[in-house]
């Protein structure tokens, strides 16, 4: 009797736990974050990518100025937390370059499920929250 009763409080302990981490991945506070990587090997990749509904890590140059420029890598988000999401480089990246990587949307484009970006485009665009763009830029080494 003891052992069933502990076997069902430890149940009980793990889905609680186990709620309050997807609930807390979803807390409606949308986020990326990477940092500085070696990407001679063709990818890009951010640490954690939190998104409110499915969508897009778009990679940008930028420099100084943190103007998002042309698009070099895209990678397809879920819904929630995403960690360690990887995007393959479409052009060469030089290290000391800085790139912007950005939280995009899925909405507006003609194929779900299918990158239609352009820079300035409404189609799979950025995603901002009270005006300000969701991103983290890095260097590559």
């Amino acid at each position: 009797m003891k052992n069933t009763f502990s076997r069902i409080a430890l149940g009980l302990g793990v889905l609680t736990m186990t709620g309050a981490a997807l609930a807390g991945g979803m807390n409606g506070k949308l986020s990326v974050k990477g940092s500085d990587q070696d990407v001679s090997g063709g990818t890009v990749s951010a640490d954690v990518v939190t998104a409110d509904s499915n969508g897009w890590l778009v990679v940008h140059r930028t420099d100084k100025a943190m103007k998002p420029g042309p698009v070099v890598a895209y990678a397809p988000l879920r819904k929630g937390m995403n960690h360690d999401v990887s995007a393959i480089l479409t052009e060469p990246v030089k290290s000391g370059e800085m790139l912007m990587l950005m939280l995009h949307g899925e909405a507006g484009g003609m194929k779900t499920g299918i990158f239609e970006y352009t820079l300035g485009a409404k189609e799979d665009g950025p995603i901002k929250v009270n005006g300000k763009l969701v991103m983290d830029v890095i260097t590559a080494k």
